[in-house]
């Protein structure tokens, strides 16, 4: 199992909390951005700059993620993705996405998309917040107590 971030928009209390996990658990952790991003010292985690460009960083998490991984994202398009190749997205608020369960919240995001381009004023998602880093933890742990690799 390797642990993939869609690292552009993550919130640094999670990437912090995936930093700890890797080094608990000795499982590898991958920010994927298009920009350089600091990480500590570690041989569980590493940084992949992609291109500048439109879902760039996607396309290289479909790319290299295989079953069983997981995937750290917001994007409901990338976790759809991720999903149909065998891996579980989390995102940073502690939604876990799977087979059960992406393809109500890929029709619900695709609901709201054309409600704002019809020009409904949808607004955004609120502001992070301690809450949403906690319901993160929760899963996570949940999710890697479930699916730890063999020593």
């Amino acid at each position: 199992m390797q642990i993939w971030v869609d690292a552009d928009a993550c919130p640094g209390v999670i990437k912090d909390m995936l930093f700890r996990v890797a080094e608990r658990t000795m499982v590898r952790v991958t920010l994927v951005a298009n920009r350089a991003l600091r990480t500590p010292p570690s041989r569980y985690v590493k940084s992949m700059v992609v291109p500048q460009g439109f879902d760039v960083a996607d396309r290289e998490i479909v790319k290299l993620c295989v079953a069983g991984d997981l995937v750290i994202t917001a994007d409901i398009p990338l976790a759809a993705e991720v999903v149909a190749k065998g891996a579980v997205a989390l995102n940073p608020r502690g939604e876990l996405y799977t087979a059960a369960n992406i393809g109500q919240a890929l029709n619900m995001r695709n609901f709201m998309e054309e409600l704002r381009s019809s020009g409904v004023e949808t607004g955004g998602p609120p502001a992070f917040s301690q809450s949403d880093g906690r319901a993160f933890a929760r899963e996570l742990d949940r999710y890697m107590q479930k699916n730890k690799p063999a020593p």
